[in-house]
């Protein structure tokens, strides 16, 4: 199993949730690719830490459906399962229109700033086609509102199902059809700004359903 050069990756606080993003943030990246098989050992070895974090981090992505186990015969990164994929971004879409929801009309106008801020950053990254910049960004301008909302049950189901989503992403954001986002971006802070709440709502959900061609386009298994 190819897996990073870098050992000790994992910092020893925190094992548990840190071996759940390393591995997660691996296959979301295609650094471990679909079908790949991972053995606990080179986990181990790579994050520098017991088998203990490593299993129960396995356990989480196999909730979340980014590996499937076989007991006593084998573990490996999940191939792209379309329907899966398709329901994640029906179920993502719908927790950011309720953090929106939730969060106006109280968003600050520091968290304003911060939204503008972090869509300055993904327009530049698109510009630079640096994928990795734009998804950070992006991540970071959505999370906003997400935060402000307060809503602790919004935050766990993003949290299961947006990586998900990011498998496939990548591919929009390293094509011109990411370039829309950041217009729509300005868009949804504008109306957040004037305290709109439906053209808020309706805006976010329009800039998460720019995914829906690309799922349209999947090819099972990738």
């Amino acid at each position: 199993m190819p897996v990073p050069h870098s050992e000790g990756l994992v910092a020893r606080s925190l094992l548990r949730e840190n071996a759940y993003r390393a591995i997660r943030d691996a296959i979301v990246d295609g650094t471990l690719a679909p079908g790949e098989r991972l053995n606990d050992n080179d986990l181990v070895k790579w994050l520098g830490v017991s088998r203990t974090p490593v299993r129960e981090a396995l356990m989480r992505l196999e909730q979340a459906g980014l590996v499937q186990t076989k007991p006593g015969r084998y573990t490996i990164v999940s191939p792209l399962d379309v329907r899966a994929v398709r329901a994640a971004q029906s179920v993502t879409t719908a927790m950011h229109e309720l953090a929106v929801r939730e969060a106006l009309p109280n968003l600050s106008a520091d968290e304003l700033a911060a939204m503008r801020e972090a869509n300055a950053r993904f327009a530049e990254a698109l510009r630079r086609n640096d994928v990795d910049a734009a998804i950070t960004a992006d991540d970071d301008f959505h999370r906003i509102p997400v935060t402000a909302s307060a809503n602790d049950a919004i935050r766990s189901v993003l949290e299961q199902f947006t990586p998900v989503l990011r498998r496939v992403e990548r591919l929009r954001f390293s094509s011109l059809s990411g370039r829309s986002s950041v217009a729509q971006h300005d868009r949804i802070i504008a109306l957040c700004e004037a305290g709109d709440v439906e053209g808020a709502v309706a805006g976010t959900r329009a800039n998460w359903q720019t995914l829906v061609p690309l799922l349209e386009n999947l090819t099972p298994g990738m």
